[in-house]
């Protein structure tokens, strides 16, 4: 008798026709999709039915709500949860299924992803291997609520890792890539006040908004070869302390306001 383990993929969506397509068709071998989608217009409903996706329409209530809502409407006991511009490339696509041919050892797995950022595929810098908890039992793992904009399923149970890459399609160009960032910082600013990452004290103002992101720049363009990456390195991790230093300014304001 085949342990053979049934596999769920899920996902949060709303308007990702341009993405979404490719998600899919990397993953038509999975026993089931679930699409948690949110007022789409675009096409996202029409491509997501092609692929034959169990479609749930829900109000966005937050990135991590909605991956949960997502996780809840799955039926199998194994989940391989995605975001709508993330494909399964072969390599990782036979590693799950070898993953879950028999009782796995471990209640979830990370995989590597690798990033396309501005049209490269970006390997230093702390940006590869990347992984994230993306397999795991369906009782396993969780999004925290109320966290950052892109919230992670997060466990407090053992993983065990799998090959083969995640391909994220991250940022196709560097207007994309500012625009994010302004809402992500903006979105990121009831977190920070919780965690009290803001103080009226000039020094940690200063940590805050320039020294945080400098040494972050860096750490991650020298020390961890971010220079590698050739010119689109350079202008991710520039712009990616700009977005540091924007996150506590925003919360700064935020907290005096």
């Amino acid at each position: 008798m085949s342990n053979r383990q049934a596999l769920s993929v899920a996902i949060v969506a709303c308007n990702e026709a341009e993405n979404i397509r490719r998600t899919l068709a990397s993953v038509t071998w999975a026993d089931e999709i679930v699409l948690v989608d949110s007022g789409s217009t675009d096409g996202t409903l029409e491509i997501a039915q092609e692929y034959n996706a169990v479609i749930f329409h829900e109000p966005w209530r937050g990135y991590g709500p909605g991956v949960n809502s997502a996780l809840d409407h799955c039926t199998n006991p194994w989940i391989l949860n995605l975001d709508a511009d993330e494909v399964v490339s072969p390599a990782l696509a036979a590693a799950i299924r070898s993953t879950l041919a028999s009782e796995p050892e471990y209640g979830g797995y990370t995989v590597p992803r690798l990033n396309l950022i501005f049209g490269r595929w970006m390997r230093h810098g702390g940006l590869y291997p990347d992984r994230k908890l993306r397999l795991f039992r369906k009782d396993f793992a969780r999004c925290e609520e109320n966290t950052e904009p892109h919230a992670t399923p997060k466990t407090a149970g053992r993983t065990g890792q799998v090959g083969g890459d995640l391909l994220h399609y991250q940022y196709p160009t560097l207007a994309l890539y500012k625009e994010h960032m302004r809402r992500y910082a903006d979105a990121s600013v009831p977190l920070m006040l919780r965690r009290g990452k803001t103080s009226p004290n000039p020094l940690a103002y200063f940590t805050n908004t320039v020294l945080n992101p400098l040494f972050t720049f860096i750490y991650n363009y020298v020390f961890r070869l971010g220079f590698l990456d050739g010119r689109e390195g350079l202008q991710f991790h520039v712009h990616h302390s700009i977005y540091i230093r924007w996150k506590y300014l925003a919360a700064h304001i935020a907290a005096n306001t």
